[in-house]
């Protein structure tokens, strides 16, 4: 297998992180390698639950409208949507402070909703993403480097989930949970089909103990990003002194022969790997990846009387 390219940047301060995004587009050729004139760009960050920036939950704002800011200079059309799992990207990015600076760049938050059907593997599974991603011209998927009560950290290929509309992602932990590999197939497979044309990792500052919502936000310093997914999952790892293999997600990926999860054939590009990697990222305790069907009803009933008591509000 050919080395995959993964670009690490350190990067220790959000305020001076435009420096080290434009380095990372610059390391792969420039955004013009990515992103043609006019594109309509949807940028995916992590928005999961209505947390400030401090307490490392979801992908920092300060990021995000770094990366917008430089797809409309070039020329592009990007927006911010997710399909956050306990509320909508609207209240996300309302905690994290960013709705009216977005406002004035003019640059769309949306819901990732309009869901149909798509098959997105060779066995036919179907799965109703939102067609507001899929008709996007262009994904730049931008993650948080968290650990994971579920999948031990996630760092690049979960956030694709966010694709599946609403409460539909709590059936595929129903239908697909009863084991780690078939879970990991499933992100893999619908992260394939989404297709990021690259991703970048904020990992400037990170969570690790019981995430993805509930742990302790600690600094790191990096960006990484790529667009061998499994590659920067590799990276990432190895950053937090966490053996690639044991993570769910790239076991499955060795055992699908998909992406680079060797970590002496990834050609690591801008700063060095660091000669001293964290060695007290507190993994969090592991549970079922499957949610029972109660859970489940629970969840979408949750969701169905959040949306009564909105409109009743209005």
């Amino acid at each position: 297998m050919d080395a995959s390219k993964v670009v690490l940047t350190k990067c220790n301060d959000y305020n001076k992180v435009s420096q080290s995004i434009e380095k990372q587009f610059a390391m792969f050729g420039g955004l013009e390698k990515f992103i043609k004139h006019g594109d309509i760009v949807l940028l995916k960050p992590n928005f999961i639950a209505p947390k400030s920036r401090r307490h490392a939950v979801q992908t920092d704002p300060v990021f995000l409208i770094e990366i917008a800011k430089l797809l409309k200079d070039f020329g592009a059309k990007p927006f911010i949507a997710d399909s956050p799992a306990w509320t909508n990207t609207l209240t996300c990015a309302r905690a994290l402070k960013m709705e009216e600076q977005l406002k004035k760049l003019s640059i769309p938050i949306k819901q990732l909703n309009r869901p149909k059907n798509y098959i997105i593997d060779n066995k036919n599974t179907t799965v109703k993403l939102s067609s507001i991603a899929i008709e996007a011209d262009a994904i730049i998927n931008l993650p948080k480097f968290k650990s994971h009560q579920q999948l031990v950290a996630t760092f690049a290929i979960k956030n694709m989930f966010g694709c599946v509309c609403g409460k539909r992602k709590a059936l595929w932990h129903f239908k697909k949970g009863n084991n780690d590999q078939d879970f990991c197939e499933l992100l893999i497979n619908i992260y394939k089909f989404t297709n990021p044309v690259l991703t970048i990792i904020d990992a400037v500052k990170i969570m690790d103990g019981p995430g993805p919502i509930h742990g302790r936000a600690r600094d790191l310093g990096w960006l990484i990003g790529g667009t061998d997914p499994i590659a920067c999952e590799t990276i990432c790892a190895k950053l937090v002194n966490i053996e690639p293999n044991t993570l769910p997600i790239i076991n499955t990926a060795q055992k699908l022969n998909y992406g680079c999860f060797d970590f002496n054939k990834i050609e690591i590009l801008g700063d060095k790997f660091p000669e001293q990697v964290c060695m007290d990222f507190q993994q969090a305790e592991q549970i079922p990846i499957r949610f029972s069907l109660p859970r489940v009803c629970k969840s979408v009933y949750k969701q169905i009387w959040l949306k009564i008591k909105k409109h009743n509000f209005k």
